[in-house]
């Protein structure tokens, strides 16, 4: 078995756990915290402390994965035929699979408690911020809502192991073949499989949680807001970018743009319908920005079922600026931007963009 030391990243992750435990367990001090999505700063602390009650609920289930599926592939390569070597990366995949499989289980109680507590302060902002007329309780569409967002994320989840264990899968044939053509023994071919599924299963994304919580709560409250829109009356309502340093070409661009109440709601029950995640996907794609091969400029565009439909093109940037929104040629109206599903936000990962009821 490779004997590599661990890096810096896996003991980092070990120590976390200890110190979370030693705070939760040991000292008794509260580590969870209601969520504020109503301001900006409000939005970042509720995805901290989201992504944070994630990482708990996971635990070591990725570094389990990754040892598991090591041991598996701890072999001699040179006595193998390929029909094994087939067989031991499959099994190597199996054994992996049974640990990252309790990850969805797992997020589920942390996205339930932070669904209900989304909907509820988007709710109390509305009332108190926006001047909106809106019972206590939640309405029959918020909880529509909670439950859409825990479930829908759950299966992002599932898909994004499955992507994980897919891509480590395809490198570990790769490296078993180019390895045994070089001529390298069991160690070497050990510790590239071991570096091949920490960087598939640990290191591939290290802010995968904070772009998991930002997604979950930036889709929960727009649908709540949708909600409480439609309860309060309001037909349309406003896109609203935090215009700051980091506020991307996407958000401002769409700041200000006016949709339809009805139509997001319309979209939202649609979506209910759905089961497949990249299904889901589709019906609200997030926007992307590329260069023009023609004329240079940055554009914005979505991509649903491999069909690009471009909404603008970037004449004057104002990336990394406070206050600007800079200036765009639009390639599609308001009308085309909802057809796009592009209506409401969150338009890309980590998006921070919320809307304002239309009075």
């Amino acid at each position: 078995m490779c004997t590599a030391p661990a890096d810096g990243l896996l003991l980092l992750h070990e120590a976390r756990e200890v110190a979370e435990a030693l705070l939760g367990d040991v000292l008794r001090l509260p580590v969870a915290k209601a969520l504020d999505v109503g301001t900006a700063a409000g939005m970042d602390r509720a995805v901290a402390l989201l992504a944070a009650r994630l990482r708990r609920a996971v635990g070591r289930a990725d570094v389990d994965a990754m040892r598991e599926a090591v041991a598996v592939l701890d072999v001699d390569w040179r006595k193998t035929t390929a029909a094994q070597r087939t067989r031991l990366v499959a099994q190597s995949l199996e054994a992996a699979g049974r640990r990252t499989a309790v990850i969805p289980s797992r997020i589920q109680a942390p996205l339930g408690d932070a669904a209900d507590e989304v909907v509820a302060s988007t709710r109390s902002h509305a009332r108190r911020e926006q001047g909106l007329a809106l019972a206590a309780r939640f309405n029959a569409v918020d909880r529509r809502v909670a439950q859409h967002i825990v479930r829908t994320q759950g299966d992002f989840v599932r898909d994004e192991y499955g992507r994980r264990l897919d891509t480590f899968g395809a490198e570990a044939r790769r490296l078993v073949a180019e390895g045994l053509e070089a001529g390298l023994g069991r160690n070497d071919i050990a510790e590239s499989l071991e570096r091949a599924a920490r960087g598939a299963l640990i290191e591939r994304a290290p802010f995968y949680w904070e772009v998991v919580a930002s997604h979950f709560i930036g889709q929960g409250r727009s649908f709540a807001q949708m909600s409480s829109y439609a309860e309060a009356g309001i037909r349309r309502y406003r896109i609203e970018a935090v215009l700051d340093e980091a506020t991307t070409q996407v958000c401002r661009f769409l700041h200000g743009r006016t949709f339809s109440v009805g139509e997001a709601l319309q979209r939202f029950e649609r979506l209910e319908s759905l089961e497949r995640p990249e299904d889901v996907k589709q019906e609200l794609p997030w926007v992307r920005e590329r260069l023009d091969a023609d004329t240079g400029r940055a554009l914005l565009y979505v991509n649903r079922g491999g069909q690009e439909t471009r909404l603008a093109e970037v004449l004057r940037s104002a990336a990394g600026t406070r206050h600007d929104v800079g200036e765009f040629r639009a390639l599609a109206s308001d009308r085309q931007l909802a057809d796009a599903g592009v209506g409401f936000p969150p338009y890309h990962g980590l998006c921070r963009t919320t809307t304002l009821a239309v009075v």
